[in-house]
């Protein structure tokens, strides 16, 4: 299994179980709010709390595989995209010096 694979199956697993701690969470506010141990504007910011560290925790995901991804190119030897333009540049001032010359 490539490790790019296994960052898609281990970000899916996390994606599913955030959905599912959100629905938990909301049942268990409602309920709260219900029992009126929790006024709905509580409710509703601890909420707010829990999908803005999910997002918190998205971008860091976001970033880890970015910095996975980086690595496995360099392991493989594979060209950045700067590397690439900088040879396309280069080729281009090589080009214009020949047909010049």
């Amino acid at each position: 299994m490539s490790g790019d694979s296994l960052l898609k199956k281990g970000f899916l697993l996390g994606l599913g179980a955030a959905v599912s701690g959100k629905e938990k969470l909301s049942k268990m506010l409602n309920e709260q709010v219900e029992k009126n141990e929790l006024t709905p504007e509580q409710a509703r910011e601890v909420m707010r709390k829990f999908i803005e560290k999910g997002e918190m925790k998205k971008e860091e995901w976001s970033a880890k595989q970015y910095d996975q991804t980086q690595k496995m190119a360099k392991d493989l030897g594979l060209a950045t995209k700067n590397e690439l333009e900088a040879l396309e540049n280069r080729i281009k001032e090589l080009e214009t010096k020949v047909n010049g010359v």
